[in-house]
């Protein structure tokens, strides 16, 4: 699976804060979008997945509980960390009721708010490798009875010979099998496959006699 880009938009209207928390972003690679006001922010073409928001909760015009309620009301559910530099009990409630996944008082911290950033993109990462596995262990579930015989063997590393043996069947009926596995479990290579299969719990990656990659 290809990476997919990771995007943090920046929403102040303290220029100053702004560059920084913009620049603080970039030295540890990440993409920072920044955003003068609410408005702007919210006229902008906006991804709707692998994005968080850094919204500052004071702002001349848009405030950030109006910008982060406008933002539900269009279906963007963007995680949210907000800043403040006057932050009282009331504001930060309402934020997290509304599903903020952080509230941060400036001046910040720079690790803590790093932290933040990371802890949110990270758990994209989770939920695109449990997205993924869960595909797996789906196409494993619709092979045949007869095309999960020949997986098996197959990324444990055993030749189609081997396999044809083990089967009571014809080479060549194995290489069909095995094409129509490749197929259905949608796998460009036989490392792919040995790949998924370990994913799955189907195999155990140390016991394997390691992969033929041709018969």
């Amino acid at each position: 699976m290809s990476a997919v880009e990771q995007i943090v938009y920046v929403v102040d209207d303290d220029q100053g804060m702004l560059d920084s928390t913009v620049w603080l972003l970039e030295s540890i690679g990440l993409r920072a979008i920044p955003f003068i006001s609410g408005q702007a922010f919210l006229d902008a073409k906006l991804a709707s997945s692998h994005a968080c928001v850094i919204l500052d909760v004071r702002m001349p015009g848009m405030g950030g509980l109006n910008v982060q309620e406008a933002l539900r009301s269009r279906g963007l559910d963007l995680p949210i960390i907000f800043v403040s530099g006057h932050a009282d009990v009331p504001i930060v409630v309402r934020a997290f009721r509304a599903g903020a996944v952080d509230f941060i008082e400036k001046p910040y911290n720079e690790q803590l708010l790093l932290d933040s950033v990371q802890q949110v993109l990270n758990r994209f990462n989770e939920l695109a490798s449990e997205s993924l596995l869960g595909a797996v262990v789906q196409r494993i579930a619709s092979l045949t009875p007869r095309e999960s015989d020949v997986l098996l063997p197959l990324v444990q590393g055993y030749t189609n010979r081997e396999i044809a043996e083990q089967l009571g069947i014809s080479v060549k009926t194995i290489d069909l099998y095995r094409s129509r596995v490749m197929k259905h479990m949608q796998a460009q290579t036989l490392p792919d496959l040995v790949g998924m299969a370990i994913a799955a719990d189907l195999v155990d990656s140390l016991a394997l006699r390691g992969v033929a990659v041709s018969d």
